[in-house]
C-alpha cells in the first residue's frame, strides 16, 4: 500500500468500520497520517454494545486503546469531538462537514454517501489478512478448540471415529483468542458467504466460509472460548450404499422423514446429501437452519431461522410451495410445530433431531401431536451412527388389539413402528388411559427391564414364586402351596406395575396350565 497524503488537512476521524478493520494498522505502516478524532456518539455507541455483550463493540473499543497506544510512539493526537446523536453515521459526516475534516472509512456507504456530500473520505478497503484458523486445519481436521488459559486442541478424524490432539505446547491467552477473533470478525467482509449468524450477550455465532465459529466469552462463559468446526466429507446419497427397497422408498413415499442419531454422528451430511438428491431429481428443496451450516448447491435456497420470526418462515414456505423442506437442528417447540403445520400443508419435510436411538427421536412428537395424526405427519425414521444408516423405521396406523392386551373390545387406533428392512413390527403406539405410550412388540431389554421389576415386587412376599414373559404379557406362577401370601396388598402393587408400563400381567398356580388366573382389568382406572 502506497502513502496517502491529505491535501486540505491532516484531522481524521474514524468510523466504526474502520475500528474494526484495524486502523492501527494502517498508522504504524505510515499509509495514514495525521491526528485521529473519534466522534462522542460512536464512543456512546460502543460503550451500549459492549454492554449489551455485542463482540463488535468490545473490538472496536480495543481498537481505540491501540490507536492510543500508537499515539505515544508515533507522536499524533487522539481527541474526542462533537456532541451526542442517536444516528452515529450522520452526526459523523455533518461534523466533518461543518470542520473540514476527513472521514476515515472501510464502509462502502459511508464512502459513497460523504463524497455525495462533498466530504474528504479515506477508504480503507477491506485487506485479506491470512487466517489463523486455517493454519489451525489440516485435511482430517473436524474442528478446533480454543480456551483462555488451555492449550488450543483439535477433534481429528472423521463422524464416529475421532480423536483429540493438542495443537500446540504453548497455553492459549485471552489476547491471543481476541486477536483471532478480530480476524473473524474483519474477514467476513472479504469471504464469499460469510455473516455473522447470531449475536448475543457473551456468544457470538459466525459463519465464514465453510467454516462455523461458536464465540463465547465472559459473563457468559468463565473466559474466552472459541469452537471452530468444517465439514471434514461432502457425500452422494450414492456413496452411502442404502439398499434399493430404502431408495424407492425415499424416492416414491416418504415424505415425513426424520433423520435422527447422537451429536456428530453424521446427521446433517446425509441431511445434506437427501436435499441435493432431491434437487437431482428435479424437486424444489429448501431449508431452514440455525445456524445455516449446510454447503448446498444455489439452486437450494437456505433460511435462517435467527433472521426470520417462525410466522415469517411458515408463510413464505407456504406461499413458495416447495417439494422438499430440510429442517436442520429441531429443537424446541416452535422448531417441531412448524415442522408438523408444514406437513400437514402437503410439504414434504426432513426433519434433523438429536436422539441415542432411533425411537427416543418419535418420542419427542409424541406430547405434541395426536396419535392418528402421527403417520401422516412421520413415515420415515432414519437413524445415523459413525456416519451411516443404521436403522430405518416406518410407521403405520391399524386398528387392532394392542400386543399384551386380550379382550377384543380393547381394540383401538395403534401406530406399529416396523424395521424397514425387515418389515418385522418392532414398536407400538397407542392410548392407554390418557397416555400415550410406545410399547416394545418383542421381548427387549426393557421387557426384561419390567420383568425384573414384577420379580422383584412377588418375591418379597413370594420368594420362591417365578416370572416369565410369554405371548406378550408377564406371567407370575405361584406355588400352590404359598397362594395365601397372594394378598390384597401384593395384587394392588401388581396392577400399578400394570397401569404404569401399559402392560398384562397373569397369575397361574404352579407350573399346571389350570391354575386359578387372576388377570387385570386394564381399564379400570381406579387402580
Amino acid at each position: 500500500m502506497g502513502k496517502i497524503l491529505l491535501s486540505n488537512n491532516n484531522e481524521l476521524l474514524v468510523d466504526k468500520s474502520a475500528l474494526l478493520e484495524g486502523v492501527s494498522r494502517y498508522i504504524e505502516k505510515g499509509v495514514i497520517n495525521g491526528n485521529i478524532l473519534i466522534h462522542r456518539s460512536l464512543l456512546s455507541e460502543l460503550e451500549k454494545e459492549t454492554r449489551d455483550g455485542l463482540l463488535s463493540g468490545e473490538l472496536a473499543l480495543d481498537e481505540i486503546q491501540r490507536i492510543k497506544e500508537v499515539s505515544e510512539r508515533y507522536l499524533f493526537s487522539v481527541e474526542f469531538v462533537g456532541e451526542y446523536s442517536s444516528n452515529v453515521d450522520q452526526a459523523i459526516r455533518e461534523y466533518c462537514k461543518e470542520k473540514g475534516c476527513t472521514i476515515v472509512t472501510s464502509d462502502e456507504i459511508q464512502k459513497q454517501v460523504s463524497q455525495f456530500l462533498g466530504i474528504s473520505v479515506i477508504y480503507l478497503e477491506p485487506s485479506q489478512p491470512e487466517l489463523s484458523i486455517e493454519k489451525m486445519f489440516d485435511e482430517n481436521t473436524m474442528s478446533v478448540h480454543l480456551k483462555e488459559d488451555t492449550i488450543p486442541k483439535a477433534k481429528k478424524g472423521k463422524p464416529g471415529s475421532w480423536q483429540f490432539v493438542n495443537l500446540s505446547n504453548s497455553v492459549t491467552t485471552a489476547e491471543d483468542i481476541k486477536h483471532i477473533v478480530s480476524e473473524i470478525i474483519n474477514s467476513i467482509r472479504y469471504v464469499k458467504n460469510s455473516f455473522i449468524e447470531i449475536e448475543r450477550k457473551g456468544s457470538t455465532i459466525v459463519q465464514l466460509g465453510n467454516y462455523r465459529i461458536v464465540i463465547t466469552r465472559p459473563p457468559l462463559s468463565d473466559g474466552w472460548e472459541v469452537t471452530i468446526t468444517r465439514p471434514v466429507t461432502k457425500k452422494s446419497l450414492q456413496e452411502y450404499n442404502l439398499a434399493d427397497k430404502l431408495i424407492e422408498r425415499l424416492k416414491n413415499r416418504a415424505e415425513g422423514i426424520l433423520i435422527a442419531g447422537s451429536p456428530g454422528m453424521g446427521k446433517t451430511t446425509f441431511a445434506q446429501a437427501l436435499a441435493e438428491y432431491y434437487m437431482q431429481l428435479g424437486k424444489i428443496v429448501k431449508t431452514i437452519e440455525s445456524p445455516r451450516d449446510m454447503h448446498l448447491p444455489p439452486d437450494i435456497t437456505q433460511y435462517s431461522k435467527n433472521y426470520a420470526e417462525i410466522g415469517e418462515l411458515h408463510d413464505i414456505l407456504l406461499l413458495s410451495r416447495p417439494d422438499y423442506t430440510v429442517y436442520d437442528e429441531m429443537r424446541n417447540d416452535d422448531d417441531f410445530r412448524l415442522y408438523i403445520d408444514l406437513r400437514l400443508a402437503g410439504i414434504g419435510m426432513i426433519g434433523v433431531v438429536h436422539a441415542t436411538t432411533p425411537i427416543d427421536a418419535i418420542h419427542r412428537f409424541l406430547s405434541r401431536i395426536d396419535l392418528g395424526t402421527i403417520p401422516g405427519i412421520l413415515d420415515t425414521v432414519i437413524f445415523i451412527s459413525e456416519g451411516s444408516v443404521k436403522k430405518v423405521y416406518s410407521l403405520e396406523m391399524t386398528v387392532k388389539v394392542p400386543l399384551g392386551l386380550k379382550e377384543a373390545d380393547l381394540a383401538r387406533p395403534v401406530v406399529e413402528i416396523k424395521d424397514f428392512m425387515t418389515d418385522t413390527v418392532e414398536y407400538e403406539i397407542y392410548v392407554f388411559g390418557e397416555q400415550t405410550m410406545i410399547v416394545p412388540a418383542t421381548r427387549t431389554t426393557s421387557s426384561n427391564t419390567i420383568e425384573s421389576k414384577i420379580a422383584k415386587t412377588v418375591m418379597q412376599s413370594i420368594p420362591d414364586a417365578d416370572v416369565k414373559y410369554e405371548n406378550g404379557e408377564y406371567i407370575i406362577k405361584i406355588p400352590k402351596n404359598e397362594i395365601g401370601k397372594f394378598n390384597r396388598r401384593l395384587n394392588n402393587k401388581i396392577r400399578k406395575l400394570e397401569k404404569k408400563h401399559g402392560i398384562r400381567i397373569k397369575i397361574t398356580l404352579g407350573e399346571s396350565s389350570n391354575g386359578a388366573s387372576n388377570e387385570s382389568n386394564n381399564d379400570n382406572s381406579d387402580e
